[in-house]
Order: structure tokens, then C-alpha cells, then sequence
């Protein structure tokens, strides 16, 4: 059992975040179609999962077409019981579905004002008072969920969940633009930034590097606010400790540069998702810790 999954760029599309960490997190099957945004390619490719005319849309292993994250996060939970995507509690189950709700409905002027974008961390930016009204309002969210689930891990309700799924955008937003929380919303957001497979989406859209200008704001640029990654750089060394690829076992041919070890890849994205942030990648990490 495969499902399809269409995103667009990694970069800038938050709702294809979101819909590749409800397979990602919950190690469901699932192979990846994307497009970049504004191209007659995007087009072609919604036009294979029609009637799906927004990413991501997923197409189930019996042919038919699911759109909307929200419609996804439903029906992979109904036919996943045992990837326990909701919290296991009933009343902690309905509160998180209320505020997965209110996440996909609302926060319009976080979401305008504050497009995600995963290159840039900017300084300088200046919330109005809507943006500053919607942090308010995930913050009270967070920390109730977190009061009432009394949790003890990163997340909302203690195991991830399919609520942390649908904040996830929200949280790199907050990293992006530098926007004010405090406290434990703090403490949430920077859970979202060390967490693995948000660092692989993010790694990724930058070994993809599909700039898309009309999300660029002039405000100086500041480092990434999630967890620095290990130093690599791209080399023409061919001395490397491995003679495959650590993702897909075929021959090396790409090569990178951690500290004077050089280590091999298949093709030039393999090479650069990892040069972004080795550590995110546990098939290297195993390679690099030997």
C-alpha cells in the first residue's frame, strides 16, 4: 500500500508541508510528485491528480484522489489506526482536532503578511497588531493543550500528533520573520526546528534551490534559527570513505567535504540535502559516526 503525494516547491508551500509530515512522521508509504509553483508544470501536475486543483493532494492505492490536509490527515488516521496519529485520549483527541480546525480555517493574517519561506530568517520585521492578535491566539492554544495533556515531550499532546503536523508552518513562520512569543510557544517553535523531518524538508528545498522572488521581503537577512548544521562543503575530492551512496547504495559520483573527510553520493541532490544539514539524515549519520 503506496500513496502518491503532490507538493510544490519545499521552500514556499506550507500546505505541502503539512501533508508530507502526516506521511513522513507516521512512516506511512508514499511516493513524492512536486512541481514548482507558477509553472505550466504545476498545472500538468494537478492535472494528473484531478479534480485536486491545490497541493498537496494524495492519490490512494486504489486510484482516487484526496485533496485538502485536512481531508488527508481524516483519511490516512481512518485507515492507519495503528500509526496513532491523534492523541490517544478522547478528550485530548477533541481539542486537538478543535484547534487543527481553527489552524486550517484561520490565522489569515499571520498566513498574509508572513508567507512562509524557508530560505530567509529576516531581523527588522514589524508585526501589525492582527499578526501580534494570531500569536497571541496560538500561544493560548499551545500552552493549553499542553496544560491539559499535561505533556512532557516537545509536543502538544506528549507524542506528535497529527495537530503538530498542522502547526508546523506556522512555526517556521515564527522563525522566519522573528516573530515575538516567549515561554513555552517558544519552546514549541524551536521543537519544530530540531525536528528531523522538518530539517530533511527544509534541507531539501534548499538542495532544490527554487527561488521564488515574489516571497522575498527587503529586510536584512539573519542565520537560520534552528539547530546550526555540521559545516560541509561541496568538493572535487574523490577520496571518499564510501564507494556508494548512502541514500540509494548506487555508485558515488558527487562528493562532499566535512573536516577533511570526504564522503560519496549518487547525483547532485543527494550530495546538497545533505550538505544543508547532515545530521538530519540518519542514513549518513550512520556513515559519518563510524
Amino acid at each position: 500500500m503506496t500513496y502518491e503525494l503532490a507538493i510544490g516547491d519545499r521552500t514556499y508551500s506550507s500546505w505541502s508541508l503539512r501533508g508530507w509530515l502526516l506521511l513522513e512522521k507516521f512512516n506511512l508509504p508514499f511516493r513524492e510528485r512536486r512541481a514548482r509553483l507558477y509553472l505550466p508544470e504545476f498545472d500538468a501536475l494537478l492535472a494528473e491528480f484531478a479534480p485536486a486543483t491545490l497541493v498537496p493532494a494524495m492519490r490512494l492505492p486504489s486510484g482516487f484522489v484526496v485533496s485538502d490536509t485536512l481531508a488527508i490527515a481524516e483519511t490516512l488516521n481512518e485507515r492507519h489506526p495503528e500509526a496513532q496519529m491523534w492523541p490517544g485520549d478522547a478528550d485530548h483527541r477533541a481539542f486537538a482536532r478543535s484547534i487543527v480546525a481553527e489552524m486550517h480555517a484561520g490565522f489569515s493574517a499571520v498566513r498574509a503578511e508572513c508567507p512562509m519561506n524557508l530560505r530567509c530568517a529576516y531581523t527588522g520585521f514589524e508585526p501589525g497588531d492582527a499578526v501580534l492578535k494570531d500569536l497571541k491566539r496560538a500561544a493560548l492554544l499551545w500552552e493549553t493543550a499542553i496544560d491539559r495533556a499535561n505533556a512532557r515531550g516537545p509536543w502538544l499532546f506528549g507524542t506528535y500528533s497529527i495537530a503538530d503536523a498542522f502547526f508546523a508552518p506556522f512555526a517556521a513562520r515564527i522563525a522566519s520573520y522573528d516573530l515575538p512569543v516567549t515561554g513555552r510557544a517558544r519552546a514549541y517553535v524551536d521543537s519544530h526546528l530540531a525536528d528531523p523531518a522538518f530539517r530533511r524538508w527544509r534541507a531539501m528545498g534548499l538542495a532544490q534551490n527554487y527561488r521564488q522572488k515574489v516571497y522575498d521581503i527587503d529586510l536584512p537577512e539573519t542565520k537560520w534559527r534552528g539547530p546550526p548544521p555540521i559545516g560541509a562543503t561541496s568538493t572535487h575530492r574523490t577520496d571518499a570513505e564510501n564507494g556508494t551512496c548512502p541514500y540509494s547504495g548506487d555508485p558515488a559520483s558527487y562528493y562532499l567535504d566535512i573536516d577533511g573527510r570526504i564522503f560519496g553520493f549518487c547525483n547532485p541532490f543527494c550530495r546538497d540535502k545533505t550538505l544543508h544539514d547532515p545530521a538530519a539524515w540518519p542514513a549518513f549519520m550512520n556513515l559519518y559516526k563510524k
